[in-house]
């Protein structure tokens, strides 16, 4: 795997954020760093996603700092301008991966499919998002595709919660899980980032 996600291993668990004001982008990234996790996906579902990433960038240089949701190379490069260290999407479009290839630039497009795993390879991948990963199969499915894709890590993202995490991590081909319970919109829009802390600390401690 790239250094990039085998850091990504290391912490196990990245908060897949949706940022509406980036006033909150800060305060949320120290309370994430506060409660044991240096890391965030800051995704591309909002306008204010690229300045956010600029902001925790400049304040926090040390935080592993992803986009999410990326669709297009100008997304691609409107993150990396941002700050973004590596880049994730939801599905599997080679144009978007060859760009970033060029780049040097870590990708992680989204796969649910033997099909889409082994396209996947074809591009050199050997680290890919898993999503959505329970209704894509869950742990099942992961089991599954560990067998004749033993080379390939996942990182599942989409309904892992405290109540599976711990489950998905046992798998041997997840090097990491991404989740967004304990940075859930209604949290951030109100400010809670005491409280955002103290459930990150309860996410590091489940693994």
């Amino acid at each position: 795997m790239h250094p990039m996600f085998e850091q990504l291993a290391a912490v196990r668990l990245v908060p897949v954020i949706v940022i509406n004001d980036v006033s909150k982008a800060v305060p949320l990234a120290k309370a994430l760093y506060d409660g044991g996790l240096p890391c965030a996906e800051i995704t591309f579902r909002t306008t204010q996603a690229a300045d956010a990433i600029r902001a925790i960038a400049d304040e926090l240089p040390d935080m592993l700092l992803g986009a999410g949701t990326v669709l297009t190379t100008a997304q691609v490069d409107k993150a990396i301008a941002a700050g973004a260290k590596y880049i994730v999407a939801p599905g599997l479009n080679p144009e978007v991966v060859k760009y970033c290839q060029s780049l040097d630039i870590p990708m992680l497009p989204g796969v649910c499919t033997p099909s889409e795993v082994e396209q996947g390879l074809a591009l050199g991948l050997d680290a890919l998002k898993f999503f959505p990963a329970e209704a894509a199969g869950g742990v099942n499915m992961l089991k599954s595709l560990a067998g004749p894709y033993g080379g390939v890590k996942f990182l599942p993202t989409g309904g892992i919660t405290q109540k599976n995490l711990k489950e998905y991590l046992s798998i041997k081909n997840v090097f990491a899980c991404g989740g967004s319970w304990m940075v859930k919109d209604e949290l951030i829009a109100a400010g809670e980032f005491a409280k955002i802390t103290v459930l990150t600390r309860e996410a590091v401690d489940i693994q």
